[in-house]
């Protein structure tokens, strides 16, 4: 479940190597029109261009919810990263931001924080933000007091309000970042008006032209190697080139031709002037082979062809754009690395440099402050360096206290002792209310589990089991004291897939097992519905069709057949007969008399169905009929 924070950058095809190489040599021919048309005062040196401290910024301006955004739901994936699926009204679907909450988000409950939203590539995928797929922000941003907000998805999108839907996509990511999204944040997520934007690539080009568009709506804006024109001579082909080649999108369905006002309207160069007080970032290489690079064996040419074409065009780009704006007199950090590509390690590079910069930006310490551990937590900690360092002091919560660490957090109480919680593991109990819900204090800290799939903690009121097929779940009251009697995972329900919810116009409760599910009712106790009998049960409306709730478990029978008892009947199941009901009344008593399935008739081949007069069901050797309420054997 703890895995490493660094991961490799992604793996394409060797067709899309071809495509890229394509990409590389266009971007190539475009580098002279855009330097001749734009750069004949830009410096093309690695020195940074010298500016003034960043003016104070215009006040954020209030959003407003067009339509009226709402959650549709939330994972915890761990007890400060969250996954939250909105409602758009604008794009028409839910669309999946995930945050890194605040250092401070558990330790001080009452508290709001700023936040930056990170923006990805032209890649972008539909799982997650390549953020925390390519880089440590996860692990960089444990230790910092803002909230990081990071949308999923947008795959060649430019973050922007398309003019026209394509590829399957209603692209209206300006409305949705800038008008849908805020008020929840504000609401539901303890986030403030003060807000950063940081972007890579698409991202970089975005978050420029975002912040001169909404102006006051970001106090802070990075482009790491953003194309920071793009109606230069050139400019709107290589971006039509770009995104088809990103997903088959047509740039005409962002923008229109590239004639079209609207390619002006997010041209950063164009927009520089409404960038007046906003703190600003630059930063790209050269496209020369760089210490992340790998070399091709020709001097200064990397095997990153793509890369190296891509991030000629961000430098000559951003020096254009940065000269621009040391004419306005609008101030900007701006770092020319000597060397280096379009890839995730520089901009993992450039993430660690910006940092003091944007705390100062939104206002927040740039360093953690500092903190020891004592006590039992001291020795827990010690014993478990994979949690890394602290984040916070100890504090008291729901009897007990807790520490939160980079990678987890570690709970003690006088008699449970001290607990470390982590991973999918944590972010289920916390979704749950922590200690202060209904899972109480941990117990034991996450151990293996026998079969050496999963993970598991338990806590004073149940357990939480993981496995990398089913994720985290809480198992807890009846149903986890039936599980664990059957075996906990080992037994013929495997690991939990989903949270204990309750029955819908019934009293009782069932949670799903990799296997079936168990159910609950203060009636007829605690019993499992598993395999084919499940299927039959589903089919006939589960607790809230006439069987009603299950009254035992699977009960194996002759010939390797299994049954459930119900309120309404039984499900009888064999290799040979398959899943059938049998309901309560003359039916079963006729077959009951005749000696179930062990007697003449069998198991049932069917479910009841009418005929002339009355019902009739079907058995292996035989069937009853049932007709002015008088049951035939036949």
């Amino acid at each position: 479940m703890r895995v490493g924070l660094f991961k490799a950058e992604r793996q394409r095809s060797s067709a899309g190597n071809v495509r890229r190489r394509t990409l590389a040599s266009l971007a190539a021919v475009l580098v002279v029109p855009v330097a001749v048309g734009f750069t004949q005062t830009a410096t093309v040196s690695a020195a940074p261009v010298a500016h003034a401290a960043p003016a104070a910024a215009q006040a954020p301006v209030a959003t407003q919810v067009p339509g009226g955004a709402t959650i549709h739901h939330v994972d915890w994936l761990t007890d400060r990263r969250v996954a939250i699926w909105i409602n758009s009204p604008s794009m028409g679907v839910p669309i999946q931001v995930q945050m890194l909450l605040a250092r401070d988000w558990n330790s001080k409950p009452t508290e709001k924080f700023p936040s930056v939203y990170m923006l990805d590539g032209l890649r972008a995928q539909d799982n997650e933000n390549g953020w925390t797929l390519e880089t440590d922000a996860e692990s960089f941003f444990a230790d910092k007091n803002i909230n990081v907000v990071l949308p999923v998805g947008g795959q060649s999108s430019f973050y922007s309000d398309w003019v026209a839907q394509d590829n399957g996509q209603n692209y209206q990511w300006e409305t949705f970042l800038t008008k849908e999204l805020p008020p929840i944040l504000e609401s539901d997520w303890r986030t403030t008006q003060t807000r950063g934007v940081i972007g890579l690539s698409m991202g970089g080009t975005s978050a420029m032209f975002l912040a001169a568009r909404n102006q006051g709506f970001f106090k802070f804006a990075a482009s790491l190697s953003g194309m920071l024109t793009t109606t230069a001579l050139g400019m709107p082909q290589a971006v039509a080139y770009a995104m088809s080649d990103a997903g088959g999108f047509d740039a005409d369905a962002m923008w229109g031709p590239p004639t079209s006002s609207a390619w002006e309207e997010h041209d950063p160069y164009l927009l520089a002037d409404k960038l007046k007080g906003v703190s600003l970032y630059i930063s790209s290489g050269s496209g020369t082979t760089g210490p992340y690079d790998q070399p091709s064996g020709i001097p200064g040419v990397s095997t990153n062809y793509a890369g190296m074409g891509l991030e000629i065009l961000s430098r000559l780009t951003s020096q254009t754009f940065a000269t621009k704006l040391n004419k306005l007199g609008i101030p900007a950090q701006v770092n020319y690395r000597p060397s280096g590509t379009h890839s995730w390690p520089y901009w993992q590079f450039e993430l660690h440099q910006l940092w003091p910069q944007l705390a100062s930006a939104v206002d927040v310490e740039p360093d953690k402050p500092v903190c020891a551990t004592g006590g039992s937590i001291a020795g827990v900690a010690g014993a478990n360096p994979w949690i890394g360092d602290c984040l916070t002091p100890e504090y008291s919560l729901a009897g007990g206290t807790v520490q939160d660490f980079r990678n987890g957090r570690i709970f003690a109480k006088s008699d449970t002792g001290a607990q470390p919680v982590a991973g999918a593991i944590g972010g289920v109990y916390q979704a749950t209310g922590g200690p202060g819900g209904p899972l109480g204090y941990p117990t034991t800290p996450e151990l293996a589990t026998p079969d050496g799939r999963g993970r598991f903690n338990h806590f004073e009121h149940g357990s939480v089991y993981w496995s990398p097929q089913t994720g985290a779940h809480a198992v807890r009251g009846a149903i986890r004291d039936e599980w664990a009697r059957q075996g906990w995972e080992g037994g013929p329900l495997g690991y939990p897939v989903a949270e204990e919810v309750p029955t819908p116009g019934k009293d009782g409760a069932v949670q799903g097992f990799e296997i079936g599910a168990m159910y609950f009712s203060p009636a007829n106790g605690t019993h499992r519905v598993q395999g084919m009998i499940m299927g039959k049960y589903a089919e006939l409306g589960y607790e809230g069709g006439w069987l009603g709730f299950p009254k035992t478990s699977e009960i194996a029978v002759k010939d390797g057949g299994r049954f459930n008892q119900f309120e309404g009947g039984n499900i009888y199941w064999s290799p040979l007969s398959g899943a059938w009901a049998v309901e309560n009344g003359p039916i079963f008593d006729a077959w009951k008399s005749a000696g179930y399935e062990g007697g003449r008739l069998g198991f049932p081949i069917s479910d009841k169905f009418a005929i002339p007069g009355g019902v009739q069901q079907n058995f292996q050797t035989g069937y009853v009929t049932v007709i002015d309420n008088k049951a035939e054997i036949h």
